[in-house]
């Protein structure tokens, strides 16, 4: 594994990226995004998420969320010649990362410890639902099974409601980044040690991780805190109210910004009541805090309620749709949407990178592959293979 002083940090190092779907395209996806040679490798047909729609000139636009800065090659792993290949890569490789079921890759004979016999000191990151070890780690999972399993489901929606899912795959996400994060890490002990590790991150380990207060209620007060809806679970008054053109939440539940919002909305009589004055207290009022500041937006303009909320310092936002923030100067400003020109299909707008960095910032410098886009370049120039060997293996069906 070697390492070069470059503009990215990740620079020089190599990366096999044999997941699919979200987690494990997610977190190889950064390691390109910071410079990164990443190589994905996908069945002839394409993983099964290039089926799923909706579709861009006949391109699935779910692969192309995750799969930026990525070379693309196909490989049918039950041809004869194919672990072949697959070990010749893994001596590529200074990282491999994949999401199968534990237990698939040394069924496939290229299990972790396969793969440091071939390259001693290999990173491997290995994404999975349950994790490497314990009584459910054979399980199948997939982003709301995470959220069911992990508790998040249960915490989400109304009090009186049923248990509801997030409105996007937080779980495939987060775990995505968790394990970028581990490897990551491990690169940084490579770098001390000359030792390569295995980073094991498991969905189910990402959500539990994120039920913070509700979670420590539980262990150490004994407590089960109720779903709250739009409400804060811990402060008031917070929440979602309607205007005259949409609707905006509001947060001022904590001791400063309360007297704040009584100023904004012409309440200063709320002050004078003691019980109001403590978080405790307010959370004991909230529905008729709310009744206040309901009856006041009902008849303002989001943008009015912004200007008179923006001059008292509380905070808030109107409740944008996903194409008004897409349009929104702020995320324009942030360079969150980026243009991109495809080689086949032509200009891509795709999701920017929420890192900023001053001196070794990330980038998007290709966009994502079609399937086996890049087979005559990598096995080339990576692999050696002749020109008349890639052709045969085209020819015979294992590329």
């Amino acid at each position: 594994m070697e390492t070069t002083t470059s503009s990215l940090p990740l620079d020089g190092y190599n990366v096999l990226d044999l997941s699919r779907f979200i987690a494990g395209p997610t977190c190889a996806q950064i390691l390109g995004d910071f410079g990164a040679e990443v190589i994905k490798v996908e069945r002839p047909g394409g993983e099964d998420a290039r089926h799923h729609q909706p579709y861009y000139r006949g391109e699935s636009v779910y692969t192309m969320l995750y799969n930026r800065n990525k070379y693309g090659v196909s490989l049918d792993t039950r041809h004869p010649e194919a672990l072949a290949i697959l070990e010749d890569l893994i001596r590529w490789a200074d990282i491999v990362v994949e999401n199968y079921r534990p237990g698939t890759l040394a069924q496939m004979g290229i299990g972790y410890s396969r793969m440091k016999e071939l390259n001693d000191d290999i990173i491997l990151v290995s994404i999975s639902g349950f994790g490497q070890t314990g009584p459910d780690s054979r399980r199948a999972l997939f982003d709301a099974i995470a959220q069911a399993s992990s508790g998040l489901m249960s915490i989400t929606g109304d009090e009186d409601g049923q248990p509801m899912l997030a409105g996007t795959y937080v779980a495939d996400y987060t775990t995505g980044y968790q394990a970028a994060l581990g490897c990551f890490a491990a690169v940084v002990h490579h770098q001390r040690t000359g030792e390569g590790q295995l980073v094991d991150v498991a969905s189910l380990d990402s959500m539990f991780a994120m039920l913070g207060t509700r979670l420590i209620a539980h262990l150490m007060l004994d407590m089960d805190m109720p779903r709250s809806g739009n409400r804060d679970l811990l402060t008031a008054p917070v929440n979602v109210y309607d205007c005259a053109d949409g609707s905006v939440y509001i947060q001022a539940g904590t001791n400063p910004l309360f007297p704040k919002l009584c100023a904004a909305i012409g309440r200063l009589d709320l002050l004078e009541r003691p019980e109001l004055l403590t978080v405790p207290g307010r959370m004991q009022h909230a529905r008729e805090l709310e009744s206040y500041i309901a009856e006041w937006a009902k008849t303002r303009s989001a943008a009015t309620i912004g200007a008179e909320l923006d001059a008292a310092g509380v905070p808030y936002s109107k409740i944008s749709t996903v194409a008004e923030v897409a349009a929104s100067p702020q995320i324009q400003a942030r360079e969150m949407i980026v243009n991109i020109d495809h080689p086949t299909l032509g200009p891509l707008q795709i999701p920017g990178i929420p890192i900023k960095m001053d001196r070794s910032a990330p980038t998007v410098r290709k966009a994502p592959p079609l399937v086996g886009e890049d087979n005559d370049d990598v096995y080339s120039r990576v692999l050696g293979f002749s020109a008349e060997r890639i052709e045969r293996l085209r020819e015979a069906g294992a590329i």
